[in-house]
């Protein structure tokens, strides 16, 4: 086939233990998945239906690369969150077969320009240009669930410049990933290669430039990286 232009690179993950990449073919994200966090944002969790939205593949960022503070904004905020990658897929998935679907886990960040959010929540409008921006959502490796699914005592934390922003268990999760899974199959085909982002505990915050942020999923996956 020929290509009027050249066809842009396929985003893909590092895999820990492996000289292989995982490729990324869609990010979707999950909004008010911790109930502390939903109320330090002034909303409530809809316990029946998790709340979706979407990232471009190519706002990953991987392997420890610099994060550039976005443009049109001065409130960008971290929200270190669990991340699965899923190595099949399908619609309208069972909530018993969801889990199957998942290939591997990490950690990333859902970076937000919190102001531009809070100007479009209040006209009613969608987040879009608050949340799917460049390089808005840095990824760590992968580990494969080969090795273990992480179980609910995981504790997800992040920390920028050495001090603790974020901390929570996995537990804490108002929606399970397989909850998160079979909802999600219902509105979209999902494929291999699609990423997952489960929702955000409380202590979002904002990030300056210069500074060093610390994400980790104990146990499983970590990320680090510098905001330039």
């Amino acid at each position: 086939m020929s290509y009027a232009i050249a066809p842009p690179s396929i985003p893909s993950l590092p895999i820990i233990g492996s000289e292989q990449r995982f490729p990324v073919r869609r990010v979707f994200c999950v909004g008010r998945n911790y109930a502390d966090h939903a109320k330090e944002m002034g909303a409530t969790v809809d316990k029946d239906t998790p709340m979706f939205f979407c990232k471009p593949a190519d706002a990953v960022v991987t392997d420890g690369a610099d994060v550039p503070y976005p443009q049109a904004t001065t409130e960008l905020h971290h929200e270190v969150e669990w991340v699965i990658a899923l190595g099949s897929g399908g619609r309208d998935i069972a909530v018993a077969h969801a889990q199957a679907l998942v290939w591997g886990c990490g950690v990333g960040l859902d970076l937000t320009r919190r102001d531009l959010q809070a100007a479009v929540k209040a006209k009613g409008h969608p987040w879009d240009i608050a949340k799917g921006f460049d390089h808005s959502a840095p990824v760590s490796a992968l580990r494969p669930v080969s090795a273990g699914m992480p179980q609910g005592d995981t504790v997800l934390r992040l920390s920028v410049n050495g001090a603790l922003r974020q901390q929570a268990h996995l537990s804490d999760m108002v929606h399970s990933v397989p909850e998160i899974i079979a909802a999600l199959s219902t509105l979209f085909e999902l494929q291999a290669g699609d990423l997952i982002f489960t929702g955000t505990p409380a202590g979002v915050a904002a990030l300056q430039r210069g500074d060093r942020f610390h994400a980790e999923l104990v146990g499983v996956a970590s990320l680090e990286g510098t905001i330039v």
